[in-house]
């Protein structure tokens, strides 16, 4: 028996990373997963290796009818939708002086404004279970700042007020909504040629003096998407190694 026996997930930016790390675990709890990319071949490829309890879906988060149209599509292959986590997300490092507007609205829309489409599309679908479980990735970047992520943080920022928000006005239809805010995981992400000497410094400065695997990012996932976080809705979650502990 798994923790997530006969729910049913969406999942955005599963194709790779931390994304297709919570498609796996919540796979293996139990659950029937429908995940979502702008990366086709790899997402097609992680649908293919986890088999018949896995839809994959090109999806671009940005838009509102992709979104309808993701939500119709899990109803109609596993049932209406318990569980929702909004992983897609983007970065681009600059300063403010140097980031044009046009950068800055990019990683706005596709961070920030796609939990808000996910949220407001998924909930008629997820008021038919009466038991559902919204979980927004966010990043301990939207809990303090970083020279060179004005836009990042921003998102990150507002996915946090976001959550807190949704958590109050989708109480009254027993769903749960929190935020997870992970530290420096080893994903694609930070794993790029010449980045190696900045993940060192990084790691330098983590009190347990390692980056987190995704996986542990993905236990934490299961945990708000089953019923053992059956009362946390609203929160913060941190994993962080102890970065912000300080804070």
């Amino acid at each position: 028996m798994g923790k997530l026996d006969g729910k049913v997930a969406v999942v955005t930016g599963g194709s790779r990373g931390q994304g297709a790390s919570h498609v796996r675990e919540l796979v293996e709890e139990g659950a029937k997963v429908v995940f979502s990319d702008v990366l086709v071949n790899e997402g097609e490829a992680l649908a293919e290796e986890l088999g018949e309890n896995v839809r994959f879906i090109k999806h671009d988060v940005t838009n509102a009818q992709e979104w309808e149209n993701v939500i119709a599509e899990t109803e109609s292959t596993f049932g209406p939708v318990n569980i929702l986590v909004n992983n897609a997300g983007i970065v681009i490092t600059k300063n403010i002086a140097d980031l044009s507007e046009e950068e800055y609205r990019k990683v706005i829309d596709v961070n920030q404004v796609s939990v808000f489409l996910g949220m407001k599309t998924a909930l008629s679908s997820m008021k038919k279970t009466g038991n559902g479980s919204i979980i927004n990735i966010s990043s301990i970047d939207g809990l303090r700042g970083a020279p060179g992520n004005s836009a990042y943080d921003s998102s990150k920022f507002a996915v946090r007020g976001i959550t807190k928000t949704a958590a109050l006005e989708f109480a009254e239809y027993g769903i749960r909504v929190n935020s997870i805010h992970p530290g420096v995981i080893e994903t694609p992400m930070i794993q790029v040629e010449g980045t190696q000497d900045q993940v060192e410094k990084l790691k330098a400065g983590i009190p347990l003096k390692r980056t987190a695997q995704p996986k542990e990012v993905s236990k934490l996932v299961v945990f708000l998407a089953s019923d053992d976080s059956s009362y946390c809705t609203g929160s913060e979650f941190v994993i962080d190694g102890g970065v912000t502990a300080s804070n």
